[in-house]
């Protein structure tokens, strides 16, 4: 099974995870990330209140889809499900859920990271952080680009 969801709806990360080997005797590991929104300090010290999570329709799913595939190229996987909310999130709530699925742990631990770390850098989301002192636009972090470039084939 090879699945990619965006929704408002909370996920269930255990329902899920099952769904990768309901049936199968061919899969040996299953790996799991689950992100989720916390309350940390901003760089003002205001405590975050809630995550505004916006996204392209259509095009954020083909993205991730391609990058499933991808995936499937690199390492022998049997399934993976990519599941991201958009909207508005307050801290504690679940955002992003990626679950692959292998023969064996060292592909779907590397799947896992590999499609984690394009998330992070190039998925088609805007993050907008709600703050006492107002709300900004999350930019993108220079550590995220450094862990995603451990994946060019260069």
């Amino acid at each position: 099974m090879f699945a990619v969801r965006i929704q408002t709806e909370p996920f269930d990360a255990v329902a899920e995870s099952a769904r990768l080997a309901d049936g199968r005797t061919d899969v040996g590991a299953i790996v799991t990330f689950t992100g989720l929104a916390r309350a940390d300090a901003g760089s003002d010290g205001a405590a975050l209140g809630a995550l505004t999570l916006e996204h392209y329709p259509g095009m954020a799913e083909e993205e991730i889809e391609r990058h499933v595939e991808e995936a499937r190229r690199r390492w022998p996987l049997l399934g993976a499900i990519v599941v991201h909310r958009h909207g508005r999130l307050v801290p504690g709530d679940p955002i992003v859920f990626v679950a692959t699925a292998a023969s064996h742990r060292d592909a779907a631990f590397a799947a896992a990271e590999f499609l984690m770390d394009w998330l992070k850098t190039n998925a088609p989301f805007w993050k907008k952080e709600e703050r006492d002192g107002g709300g900004d636009w999350v930019e993108a972090k220079a550590t995220d680009d450094i862990a995603a470039e451990r994946w060019d084939p260069a």
